[in-house]
């Protein structure tokens, strides 16, 4: 049975017993994504690793070549 199957399966039911109807697949995605990255920032400074974007990584690389980053 596919996500979207078992979605309209899900909403029929709630329809029979009054419930409100599941939430559509896909609509939190975004949600979930946005709380993993603001996770993973939290514990990189938890853990003293500089809470830095790949984009000024990959532009101190190229400003930088022979540079080591520091941290983690």
């Amino acid at each position: 049975m596919s996500i979207n199957q078992q979605y309209a399966l899900d909403v029929y039911r709630a329809s029979l017993h009054g419930e409100p109807a599941p939430p559509a697949p896909g609509v939190h995605d975004w949600g979930a994504i946005r709380e993993l990255r603001d996770y993973r920032r939290f514990r990189a400074v938890i853990d003293g690793c500089p809470a830095h974007g790949r984009i000024r990584a990959a532009l101190a690389r190229l400003i930088h070549p022979h540079r080591r980053a520091a941290g983690c």
